[in-house]
């Protein structure tokens, strides 16, 4: 069977795109958040510490508590003097907690995403596990999950420099992220500006004058750059100016990651990792599009003594694939077969693959199993299969 579709592509073509941009940043990763398939490396496996970027693994733990019951973004949460931003070390980005203030487990992840709380991610990490400690154990277990080795973390906020990753790792985790949680983007990482305290987070006595601060998303490329919904910047000494960015045309996601940029200001800084990714991304963009074919109707297989006749056949992986721009204009798909199949036939055994093609050959291919078991038929369907299956093979 051969069935052809058409992916609408107004992006260059892949001939016609740039070299590898030249980016200050030390280390710097793209991916296609879709299929996860790595499109850029520069110096990805060096060690480099996340700075803030740890809050993004701190908002991975949190959510999924919340998908699984366990936490609800309208929990109140205890502020002892730990999460103060008093409490919190010299030059921390903060929040703002404050005693005396009632602050919802929802807006501490705004606290996390925006402001890049350094009080919030304790106040987190104190209502979710107890500890600072505790909760950075739930993190590095998540790392750890999610097959990082290089990737560890001391405490929730990113402040110290014990906290390491790769670039390679945290964009693999930045894709898993986004998969597990699409609407982080949505409600947290392109929010551009959060205001706390209100008046409704304050006690009596300073409802009338809250004190509130309104602080914007220092992602730059938010409003800036076509597409992009997030995700985190960071900067410490030790690690320079990072961040972690995700943007989506056309039905191309793409996640770059790019660690260790220069900067003798934090204006200067700022400005020129969000340029380091505008470039990225634009390189990304010009040169690949995600794929997503469309399959259906797939023949049932003919299966050999077995209780059925036929078999039905499902894909046994992701469809979706990451291609060159200009070959991703028309992709065909063809289903091949394993030409005998004999029961006992397991649901998901391998029965042939389909590959997806263009005119200048395979681009992907994913494996065709069993949609269901079929066990041995009887003794008389054995021996009459046996003989039509011998004639078949000696004449075909």
């Amino acid at each position: 069977m051969t069935a052809f579709f058409c992916a609408v592509c107004s992006v260059p073509s892949f001939a016609q795109a740039s070299d590898p941009p030249v980016l200050a940043s030390r280390s710097a990763v793209l991916f296609d958040a879709t299929t996860g398939k790595l499109l850029y490396e520069k110096d990805a496996d060096e060690v480099i510490p996340p700075a803030s970027l740890t809050k993004l693994m701190s908002m991975f733990v949190v959510l999924d508590d919340v998908a699984a019951g366990r936490l609800s973004l309208s929990d109140i949460v205890d502020l002892p003097r730990s999460t103060w931003a008093a409490s919190q070390p010299w030059g921390s980005s903060l929040m703002f907690l404050a005693p005396g203030q009632t602050v919802t487990l929802g807006e501490l992840m705004l606290g996390l995403a925006v402001s890049s709380g350094n009080d919030a991610a304790i106040a987190v990490a104190l209502h979710v596990a107890g500890s600072v400690e505790a909760f950075a154990g739930r993190m590095n277990l998540k790392a750890r999950e999610l097959g990082l080795q290089k990737t560890r973390f001391t405490e929730p906020s990113g402040y110290s420099e014990l906290n390491l990753t790769t670039a390679r790792e945290f964009g693999s985790f930045c894709v898993a992220y986004i998969r597990a949680h699409p609407e982080a983007l949505r409600d947290f990482h392109s929010v551009r500006e959060f205001a706390y305290p209100k008046a409704e987070n304050q006690g009596a006595a300073f409802r009338d004058d809250p004190g509130t601060v309104v602080q914007s998303n220092r992602n730059l490329l938010l409003g800036e750059f076509e597409g992009v919904d997030g995700l985190k910047t960071g900067f410490i000494i030790e690690s320079g100016y990072n961040i972690a960015l995700t943007a989506e045309r056309k039905g191309t996601r793409l996640l770059a990651v790019l660690l260790g940029g220069p900067g003798a200001s934090s204006s200067r800084g700022g400005r020129i990792r969000a340029d380091d990714g505008a470039v990225l991304l634009d390189w990304g963009f010009d040169r690949f599009k995600t794929v997503r074919p469309v399959v259906e109707n797939l023949e049932a297989t003919r299966v050999w003594k077995g209780r059925s006749r036929k078999l039905g056949v499902v894909p046994a992986g992701p469809l979706a694939f990451t291609a060159p721009a200009d070959r991703a204009l028309s992709v065909s798909w063809e289903v091949r077969r394993n030409p005998w199949v004999v029961a006992p036939v397991r649901a998901g055994d391998e029965l042939g693959s389909i590959v997806f093609s263009d005119g200048g050959g395979e681009l992907h291919r994913v494996p065709l199993a069993a949609a269901e078991s079929v066990p041995r038929g009887n003794v008389f369907v054995r021996f009459f299969d046996s003989i039509a299956l011998f004639f078949m093979k000696l004449f075909s």
